[in-house]
Parts: structure tokens; C-alpha cells; sequence
């Protein structure tokens, strides 16, 4: 079974948000490598000279651009005017579960953040203004509204004493700093947030929903109004609002307000919410940007989007087909699937506005495919359909290099790899497909240090880690301008070290690897039964990781449960591609396939909570985001500060190397033909602004913030 198969995914927990229902998926091992894919071995020409150019590629024109601006000069900052964007998580211990949450909330947005354990470290102000007068940070996030901590002798005791949490409220007014708590108790010690008690709870796994009044609207805007938070597994206290007090909810569950926006009688602005919620819990990723946003007014370094894509691997090759009975075939898509699958792919744009850019990319085999046939879907006349009504359909779809006949290779010399990659790229060439020269990927990850040492075992491969990949394979892939190989987030090499980023190839270093999500719809299947049969092989009651308990799951259930996990990575704001294989599309019935009843209950689900779009780039642009993140992260570890200047308005960072930074909240503006050529980059998505700044080593860089209310 190849990697990506059934029994290779990444599991978390995860968001059924139509029905309110949580569910938990743990990480399992990589399956066998298949090969029931067809390496053709049929003569194409041998090509010799170096690949054609790619032709025209259907990316993005730069729209925006961040404005850069003098620094100004002549206005003297008072004392509070200038803040670091940095936040501060305030946890009562190493142990702290909030503390896990606001990390996965940070490093998803990849904003940079210090931590003070307050059982272990003294808050003083030199902790929170540095000697030249800047705050240190924009946001003071609280893992607990008291900061509680066990005395060693079962009593709860706040691990602040109250001088120091003065210090921190006078930091928050002297710098008009605002402060979200998570986890608040009702009442008015350490602080009043205009809540009293209630009731108090613990939630199971039967979800409570939470939903937004129009306090709460405004601040998660980026959420439908009507979206339902599921919260499970929880400690949940419902509160009354306090008369006369200055607050607003945010959030309500039936019985009381869980979410306040208050104004202390000193200025001080607050948030807090009255439940625990854990780095994996549903209503994490749903709150949590907009959490720091309103924290930082929305003046940020570091972003947040939503990403759909989808590869469909093997087009145009031949795959074994897997009956319920257990018999097998080979299986071909042919024109008519062609069709149906563009007219699916319409009908969920049609269906789902926030998808309404969402596209098919086809990693190919091109050795089957008839470059000199007629661009037709007409069916007659063409020795393959198939490749007749590609030619006819190619705008609708993105191509990517998947070699010419898919090979492994895992040892395969410098020369076969190179004719492998050109040829693909040949043939598409006089085909007339558009493919992008930079990006390359491999038959079953193969080549990427992932394999049984035993080419004939059907046992799981061994993951050898990124320095186990065939060397003349990048050195052939390097030479003829491959920039990216994408891999498999099943295997730990593969996967990097922060959020939406690409590993270095430690054997190539101008390569970079950018993984997929692995999905359970089998390579396999091609209809329900067969789906079905197949998954609950691997998951079901006579499975061998079973996932459900000692139950058979309906086809139903298969899609919903592989939605689900599909659904975390979109509302985390994963930028990594999901990947079938070309079995998938087989239209089972009028208007159906496996591959489209997934994507479209993963789509609807998303599309019931969110507002905003979800992206779908092509696959160059996807790769030169992941890298933009992966130099913005560098660019964090460096520890430099942007610091605004509320007097003039404007942020200025100086930078460490020659890299990307992106920044949420300062002003763009209509991209110039001379823009076109420039580092900088920019996007409205949604009610936020997302810019790209392209910065030089040492460089100092002045912008205008556009800080939201």
C-alpha cells in the first residue's frame, strides 16, 4: 500500500462542526510501500538537450503592496508610545495546558511570543519595559485568570503575589496594553471582568455550542455569525454579567456568557474566557487568531489564512483497482471521467462560494499520455480519450512532474532520474500542458529516504530520515531546476520544524521539501463497496490499528471521519496539499466519485463556520509561500524586534538576512507595473491585511500600521 494510503495519515484531534461532534486520531505507521502502480516501460524518444521551457504558469498577479514610508522625523515619543510586536504568554507553570494552546495559536501565526512561569520567575517592570522605554510586548496573554497553582498540600494558591500583579496592570495602562485570560473564574479577585458565578461544570464528550453575540461577531469576524463553536472536554463555568459593569459577551452557551470584553474602572482593556480549552481542542484554532488579534489590535508580525488544495496523483497511468471480494485490475480514468471531474470541480465552487477558487492539481505520468492527439472530448476519433480530453480540459486543472513512468527510486542512478524528470516535462511540452519546472514529485515519496530495505516485502517502509534519499536522484533533479520535492507528512523527516514551513534537503540544500497530508481514501478504491472493504481492513473491527472501536464504519462514516481530519488542517491554516490518486475520480455514479464526496463534506464543513476564503493555489506558489515561512521563521529566531511608534504610527524592523517577514495590520496599497518585479507583497483576506515584506540583510524597514479597533 503506498504512503499516503489508508493507515497513513496524521491524527489529531479534530472538528465535526456540522454536528457538533469532537473526535481524537493518533498518528500511525506508514504503510508499505504499493506497487500496484504501473511503471510503463514503453519506448518514448529519448530527449538529450536540456527541458523546454514551462509554458505560461495561471499564478496570482501581485494585486497590493505594503507601504514603505521615511522614518519620520521631528516627533518625540512619549512615555507607553513604543511597544515590540511581541506577546507575552503569562503561564502559572511549565505543566500549564493553556500554555500548550497559546504556543499552537502563536506558532501557527508564526508571531514571535516569550513565556514567564510565574511559580518560577519574579514579574518585574524591568521584565516588561526595556532600558531604552519600549514595551516589550503588545499582548499579555493568561493561561488562567488567577494563575493558580497547587501548594504542594492540595490548595490553590495564585502563583503572582499582588505586587507583581500591579506591576502587570500597570504596564497595561502606562502602554495601553490589552490582556485575554483564558480559563477565568467568575467574580472579582485577582481582577473583575464584570462576570459572577453562575454555574460550573465539566463537559464531556457531548459538546456544548457556543455561539457569538454581536460583541463576539465582530471580534471573530473571520466566522460566519451564525457559527457554532463546539467546546468538549472542558471545564466550563457559565456566568451572569455584573449590573452596571462595563463589558460585553463575546461568547454564550446556553445558560450564561463564557466570553467578555470589559474596560477596568483604570482603562484597561480585557478579555477573558470562562473555560479551559487544550491545543488540540476544537475551539482552539476557531478563537484563537482572533484572540491575539484583538489582543494586538490586529497589528501583527505573523499571519493567518485558510488553505484547500488537493493532488491527484498518477494521471494518466494505470492503478490496481481492489473489488470487496478481493479481487483486483487495472484501472484507467478515460475522457468521460475527464468531464465529470471538471463538472464536479464546478459544482463544488457552485455550491461553496469559500471555495470558489479551489482546483484540481494532476501529478502525471506522462509516458501514457498521446501528446499528438486532438484536444477533444468528444469521445470518437482519438486513440485515448483520455488524452485527447485532457488536452481539451488542460486550463481547468494544474499539472505538476510526477516522472514519465513512475518508477521507484530509491536507488535509481543519476541518468534514469534525469530522463525520468525531462522526459515528463518533454511530453508535456508537446502536449501543451502547463507544468512548472521547479517542482517535482516523486513516485510514492520514493527517492526521499522512505523505503523497505527489502524491495519485495509488503511490510512497512523504514523511514531512514532525509539523509537516507538518493543523492543522484536530487543531483538529477537539482541540475535541471527542480526548487521543491514534495513529501509526506507521515514520515518525521519530512515533516518540519514550524508551521506552513519546508525542510532544507540536507543532501541539496537548494532543494526543499514540502509536504502533503496523507489521506485514507485508498489508491485502491474507486467506488463505496470498495472503499469501504478497504478502510475497514485497516480500521474497522477486524483492522489491525482499529480507530473505531470494535465497529464497521458505513461509507458515510468514512467520508465524514476523513472529512473531519481534512477539516482540522483547513481551520488551522495548513498550507500542505491532500492526496488521492487518479481511482478516486472514477464518476461511480452520475455526478460522484470518492475524491469529490470527500472534498465537498470537508468544504461544507468549513463553510458552515467560516466567512473567508479558502485559498487554492498552484503548486509553485504554494512551494514559495512554504519557503517565505520557512525565512520568516529564521528571521524570528534571530530575536529582533519590530517596534510602532503609536505616535506616528508607523513599525520599523531592522533585518538579520536576506529574507521574508510577514506582517498582519499595516497599510498597502494597488500594486504598480515597477511592483511587479519587487519583493513585496501584500493581500486583503477577509477584514485582515497580510503583507510580504522581501528584506535585505541589515536593512531597516518603516511601514504604517493599521491597527483595527
Amino acid at each position: 500500500m503506498r504512503p499516503g494510503g489508508i493507515g497513513s495519515r496524521l491524527r489529531v484531534p479534530l472538528l465535526a462542526a456540522v454536528t457538533l461532534a469532537a473526535a481524537t486520531i493518533t498518528l500511525s505507521s506508514p504503510p508499505a510501500t504499493d506497487t500496484a502502480v504501473v511503471a510503463d516501460t514503453s519506448v518514448v524518444p529519448e530527449v538529450d538537450e536540456p527541458p523546454p521551457a514551462p509554458a505560461p504558469l495561471r499564478t496570482a498577479i501581485k494585486q497590493r503592496v505594503p507601504v514603505r514610508v521615511a522614518r519620520p522625523a521631528g516627533v518625540v515619543a512619549k512615555p507607553g508610545d513604543l511597544v515590540a510586536l511581541r506577546q507575552l504568554v503569562v503561564a502559572a507553570g511549565a505543566d500549564d495546558i493553556g500554555l500548550a494552546t497559546w504556543r499552537a495559536v502563536l506558532d501557527g501565526i508564526g508571531t514571535p511570543y516569550d513565556v514567564l512561569l510565574a511559580a518560577e520567575e519574579q514579574l518585574t517592570p524591568e521584565r516588561l519595559v526595556g532600558p531604552d522605554g519600549v514595551g516589550r510586548y503588545n499582548g499579555i496573554l493568561l493561561t488562567d485568570g488567577a494563575l493558580l497553582r497547587d501548594d504542594g498540600s492540595g490548595t490553590y494558591a495564585s502563583a503572582f503575589d499582588p505586587p507583581e500583579w500591579e506591576v502587570l496592570r500597570a504596564y497595561e495602562r502606562g502602554y495601553g496594553i490589552r490582556q485575554v485570560t483564558l480559563n477565568a473564574h467568575p467574580g472579582t479577585s485577582p481582577e473583575d471582568h464584570c462576570l459572577r458565578d453562575g454555574s460550573e461544570g465539566d463537559v464531556g464528550v457531548e459538546p456544548v455550542g457556543l455561539t457569538l453575540p454581536p460583541a463576539g461577531a465582530e471580534v471573530f469576524d473571520y466566522l460566519r455569525p451564525e457559527a457554532v463553536v463546539p467546546l468538549t472536554s472542558a471545564h466550563l463555568y457559565r456566568a451572569a454579567p455584573a449590573p452596571g459593569c462595563s463589558a460585553d459577551p463575546v461568547l454564550v452557551a446556553p445558560g450564561g456568557v463564557v466570553g467578555v470584553v470589559s474596560r477596568s474602572p483604570d482603562g484597561r482593556e480585557r478579555m477573558a474566557l470562562t473555560f479551559s480549552t487544550g491545543p488540540d481542542a476544537t475551539p482552539t484554532p476557531l478563537l484563537g487568531y482572533g484572540l491575539v488579534r484583538w489582543a494586538t489590535r490586529g497589528v501583527l508580525l505573523g499571519e493567518h489564512r485558510h488553505w484547500f488544495t488537493v493532488d491527484v496523483d498518477d494521471w494518466f497511468n494505470a492503478t490496481t483497482r481492489r473489488r470487496p471480494d478481493g479481487g483486483t485490475e487495472l484501472f484507467r480514468l478515460d475522457g468521460r471521467d475527464a468531464v465529470a471531474v471538471r463538472d464536479q470541480q464546478r459544482a463544488l465552487r457552485a455550491r461553496h462560494p469559500v471555495a470558489a477558487g479551489f482546483t484540481l492539481t494532476l501529478p502525471y505520468n506522462g509516458s501514457r499520455f498521446r501528446p499528438e492527439v486532438p484536444a477533444t472530448c468528444a469521445g470518437s476519433g482519438t486513440p485515448d480519450t483520455l488524452s485527447s480530453c485532457s488536452k481539451s480540459l488542460v486550463d481547468e486543472f494544474r499539472w505538476v512532474n510526477h516522472t514519465a513512468t513512475h518508477p521507484q527510486m530509491n536507488d535509481t542512478p543519476y541518468d534514469v532520474s534525469r530522463d525520468e524528470i525531462v522526459r515528463n516535462l518533454d511530453i508535456a511540452a508537446r502536449g501543451g500542458l502547463p507544468v512548472p519546472s521547479e517542482v517535482l514529485k516523486t513516485p510514492e515519496y520514493s527517492g526521499l529516504g522512505v523505503h523497505n530495505p527489502d524491495p519485495r516485502s509488503t511490510s512497512p517502509p523504514t523511514d531512514f530520515g532525509l539523509a537516507g534519499s538518493n543523492k543522484a536522484m536530487l543531483d538529477a533533479a537539482h541540475d535541471l531546476g527542480v526548487r521543491y520535492v514534495q513529501g509526506n507528512m507521515s514520515f518525521a523527516g519530512h515533516r518540519p520544524a514550524c508551521a506552513n514551513c519546508g525542510v532544507r534537503h540536507p543532501l541539496r540544500p537548494e532543494v526543499m521539501v514540502v509536504p502533503d497530508w496523507p489521506t485514507s481514501i485508498a489508491f485502491e478504491a474507486t467506488d463505496p463497496a470498495e472503499q469501504v472493504a478497504l478502510y475497514n481492513a485497516q480500521y474497522g473491527r477486524g483492522g489491525h490499528r482499529p480507530d473505531h472501536g470494535d465497529h464497521d464504519l458505513s461509507y458515510r462514516q468514512v467520508v465524514d471521519s476523513e472529512a473531519d481530519v481534512a477539516l482540522w488542517h483547513l481551520v488551522s491554516g495548513s498550507v500542505y496539499a491532500h492526496t488521492l490518486h487518479q481511482g478516486n475520480l472514477r464518476e461511480y455514479e452520475p455526478g460522484r466519485s470518492l475524491a469529490f464526496d470527500w472534498a465537498d463534506a470537508a468544504v461544507a464543513a468549513y463553510a458552515a463556520l467560516y466567512r473567508v476564503p479558502l485559498k487554492s493555489p498552484d503548486r509553485r506558489s504554494l512551494a514559495e509561500y512554504v519557503e517565505d515561512r520557512t525565512a520568516h521563521f529564521a528571521e524570528l529566531a534571530a530575536h529582533r524586534d519590530a517596534v510602532w511608534d503609536r505616535a506616528t504610527g508607523t513599525v520599523t524592523y531592522t533585518a538579520d538576512g536576506d529574507r521574508a517577514l510577514f506582517l498582519t495590520g499595516i497599510d498597502t496599497r494597488p500594486a504598480t507595473d515597477a511592483d511587479r518585479s519587487a519583493p513585496d507583497e501584500a493581500e486583503v483576506y477577509g477584514s485582515d491585511v497580510v503583507s510580504r515584506l522581501g528584506l535585505k540583510r541589515g536593512e531597516t524597514v518603516t511601514v504604517m500600521a493599521s491597527p483595527r479597533p
